[in-house]
């Protein structure tokens, strides 16, 4: 594939990066704070509430591969396109909402938006535009939408204090079709359609190798780990010690290092090979758990520099690692296959360590850093370039 000049690079990065700070903000960060005023008019409890969105993300993974696939045909435009419009149409339903029916119907649409509009997506576009030298684009697009909740969450809850929730939902909604779907539409090229039979247009042959299941279990035990962590980061915190005030500060850092990190992947970490990059982020949660197990809650902040640095590289990851090892060639489809185990796994996360925190209170850290060192043993087994892709890297490329 040939690929446009870097410079031509940084309007598609701009754009997605706009777009996808939209559709992580007005999605999966919308929860934590609307959840329980939603839930309070409605008259249910918050536990169903976040049952939706759990049953949301599940939908979403299990979307990722025809999804990618898709991608892989015809390109990001049309698919990213119409994440938009079901996320305006999935956010207008759930502001009109008053029973529990209509906020499931709700999360179902946005579970959709989800699959059809969040990073595998951005990112298997970026690899249809580019192919092999998509680890920039990938780069710079995570790196704008690292502050998805830095901004969705202040804006979130000033709509919820100044307008009311159901206002804010479809002030979000019309943000997608005024914000998000130009940007999608006008920024993002055409790519040539792929010819392909009906057989493969359903399922390539992709094997299910040891490489490929290694990468969805270490993706799966990270994301586990994310997914815990966003939503249970200040209660953890405050069983190790920290004050309420101490753990929200903390939180406060984890959107800054993610971004850091970033910065320094697209720089530093630039000339690293993704494996390598990887396979240091599964280390620095555990080290954030060993220096707060060490010196307390009031090493609160610490931790939580330590668990954004790694989550920032790691989101990075999902994307370059893939395609730095297989290349381009049915990319979309790839990440959505890796990517199902692992968005499960973040739906299933909130509830299971919500359970082990009672049981465990802090030592819960324990369980979240043996996902990642898990992560680490499971990608210690994987090499770098697959054979078969390096005998033949320039038919691959041209896909």
């Amino acid at each position: 594939m040939e690929s446009p000049a870097s410079a031509r690079q940084l309007p598609v990065i701009l754009a997605l990066g706009t777009t996808q700070t939209l559709a992580w903000a007005s999605s999966y960060y919308l929860p934590a704070i609307l959840a329980d005023p939603i839930a309070r008019d409605l008259g249910i409890s918050s536990n169903w509430f976040f049952a939706a969105f759990s049953a949301a993300l599940v939908i979403s993974g299990l979307l990722g591969p025809r999804v990618g696939r898709q991608i892989d045909i015809v390109g990001g435009r049309q698919v990213l396109s119409i994440s938009n419009v079901t996320f305006a149409i999935g956010l207008a339903m759930l502001g009109g909402s008053h029973s529990l029916w209509m906020l499931a119907i709700a999360w179902l649409l946005l579970g959709i938006g989800m699959g059809l509009g969040l990073y595998d997506a951005a990112f298997g576009a970026l690899g249809r535009i580019y192919g092999d030298k998509a680890r920039r684009a990938i780069t710079g697009i995570t790196l704008l939408a690292g502050f998805a909740s830095t901004i969705g969450w202040p804006l979130t809850a000033w709509g919820l204090e100044s307008i009311g929730w159901r206002n804010t939902c479809f002030a979000w909604a019309a943000a997608h079709v005024i914000i998000g779907l130009p940007l999608n539409v006008f920024f993002l090229p055409t790519v040539k359609r792929v010819t392909t039979t009906t057989t493969e247009a359903v399922k390539p042959h992709i094997p299910i190798d040891r490489t490929m299941a290694l990468l969805a279990f270490a993706f799966a035990a990270a994301w586990a780990v994310t997914g815990a962590m966003a939503a249970h980061l200040p209660r953890i915190l405050e069983s190790t010690g920290a004050t309420t005030v101490q753990a929200i500060a903390a939180g406060a850092f984890i959107g800054p290092a993610q971004v850091f990190a970033r910065v320094m992947e697209v720089s530093v970490l630039s000339r690293l090979h993704p494996l390598t990059t990887t396979r240091l982020a599964c280390i620095t949660h555990p080290l954030g758990a060993i220096i707060v197990a060490v010196f307390g809650g009031g090493a609160a902040s610490v931790f939580a520099v330590f668990h954004g640095a790694g989550n920032g590289i790691l989101t990075i990851a999902r994307g370059t690692l893939p395609l730095a090892i297989f290349g381009p060639q049915n990319y979309g489809y790839r990440l959505g296959l890796l990517g199902a185990p692992a968005r499960i796994a973040q739906a299933l996360a909130p509830l299971a360590f919500s359970l082990l925190i009672d049981v465990l209170g802090s030592r819960v850290l324990l369980v979240s850093s043996a996902l990642s060192i898990l992560a680490l043993l499971a990608l210690s087994f994987v090499h770098s370039r697959q054979p078969a892709r390096a005998a033949s890297s320039e038919s691959t490329a041209t896909t």
